[in-house]
């Protein structure tokens, strides 16, 4: 059911002819989203009484046109309760849709959803990164398991989505698929985009979103310190491909780049910076911000370390960089090797370099986001939050040697 239907005509002056009458429109307004359609009649703007919504005068001709205004008014009601019958979901844009004679077939999820991906594939590395069509890729199989596992259909018409729709997949995504809180909450969040769609084309008459809440619970990010820093930094390994891992890792560490950034690098992305010392300047695959980052001792070593290796020769290649699946199953054997007890993934150089290499070694948190490519300051202060933690722990071992110096006293005291 519909809140809310009105019908209004006016006169458009602003499309006055030339014989100095107007046209006349019906405006249909239907919770509050209007659509207008052209009476394909004019009428002489003074002639007309908007109170009474009709032309002013007794001759034959004004008889004929206010009849004619009613009938279209008649019809327009005759639709609305056609559609409404048909329990389809009543917009200004459907109704004006069924008059103009325009098919009103339903419209259904998962080929509005399949569209949606079809248009970003198309513009994967001009508006989007593919690993954004990958999210939406696996968001879609999850809707049509969903709609499997609930329904038994492999495709619903939209206007059938509602808080409950919402609330059983994200119950779904939680249970079923196992997602944690994070990840079901991404999924979901992927899903509105679809839904927001069909709002701006007036498919749906309400926001099944409404009254929906959820929040993105806060993960503490693991990263490296500056002693797990250096035995990593001097370990001899045994073979040049975990050593290989691990300088490409501790480039990462000190530069802030993600896997996708360090293996688009290539030697015309370094360049001299403000100060007079090489910098490297690119843009974050991600959100396509762009990273300015002055070029640390450490980072130049590994730099020239693989100046001759071929594949950087043979693919105009910085670094010569594995897979990310690869990168992350040799720093687990590096994390073992290193005795160093945190699982390690080729992202936590990232958080390493957010925390221990810059924001611990004073480096404003202003320039840490600016390297880190984050387009927001909030995103940044995450990590110095994970300092507050820090500050804390440091903290308490102080507050435990003031204690042990009371003890002291009180004991030479007896």
């Amino acid at each position: 059911m519909t809140k809310t239907f009105n019908l209004l005509f006016l006169i458009k002056k602003s499309k006055t002819k030339a014989d100095g009458t107007a046209p006349i429109y019906l405006r249909i307004t239907i919770n509050g989203k209007p659509k207008e359609i052209a009476s394909k009649r004019y009428v002489e703007p003074e002639k007309w009484d908007s109170k009474l919504q009709k032309v002013i005068g007794k001759s034959e001709e004004v008889k004929s046109l206010n009849t004619y205004l009613k009938t279209l008014e008649q019809q327009v009601y005759d639709a609305h309760h056609e559609i409404m019958k048909d329990k389809i979901v009543t917009t200004s844009a459907v109704l004006k849709s069924k008059l103009q004679g325009v098919d009103n077939n339903p419209r259904m999820l998962i080929q509005i959803f399949q569209d949606h991906n079809n248009k970003i594939e198309k513009l994967v590395g001009k508006e989007y990164a593919p690993g954004t069509l990958e999210r939406y890729k696996t968001s879609l199989k999850h809707t049509i398991a969903f709609l499997e596992w609930k329904y038994q259909i492999s495709d619903i018409d939209i206007s059938k989505i509602n808080h409950a729709f919402i609330t059983d997949y994200e119950f779904y995504l939680r249970s079923v698929r196992n997602c944690n809180n994070n990840t079901a909450v991404k999924y979901i969040k992927n899903f509105g985009k679809i839904i927001k769609i069909c709002l701006a084309n007036d498919w749906l008459d309400k926001n099944p979103f409404s009254n929906y809440k959820a929040k993105v619970r806060e993960v503490e990010r693991v990263y490296l310190t500056e002693d797990e820093i250096q035995i990593i930094l001097n370990k001899e390994f045994s073979t040049e491909r975990m050593s290989l891992v691990r300088d490409i890792f501790l480039f990462s560490c000190f530069t802030g780049l993600a896997y996708i950034d360090v293996k688009n690098l290539t030697k015309s992305h370094i360049s001299i910076g403000i100060d007079g010392e090489k910098w490297i300047f690119t843009h974050r695959q991600k959100t396509e911000s762009a990273s300015k980052i002055p070029i640390l001792p450490v980072t130049q070593m590994i730099i020239d370390k693989y100046t001759t290796h071929p594949q950087c020769i043979n693919e105009n290649k910085l670094l010569p960089i594995l897979s990310n699946q690869k990168m992350n199953t040799y720093l687990k054997e590096i994390a073992g090797v290193c005795e160093i007890e945190k699982e390690l993934t080729f992202h936590i150089a990232r958080h390493t370099f957010a925390t221990t290499i810059t924001l611990s070694n004073g480096v404003p948190i202003e320039s840490v986001s600016k390297m880190l490519g984050h387009k927001n300051l909030r995103t940044t202060q995450h990590y110095a939050k994970i300092l507050d933690k820090k500050v804390g722990e440091d903290m308490k071992i102080l507050r435990d040697k003031f204690l042990f110096h009371k003890k002291r006293e009180v004991s030479v005291l007896i």
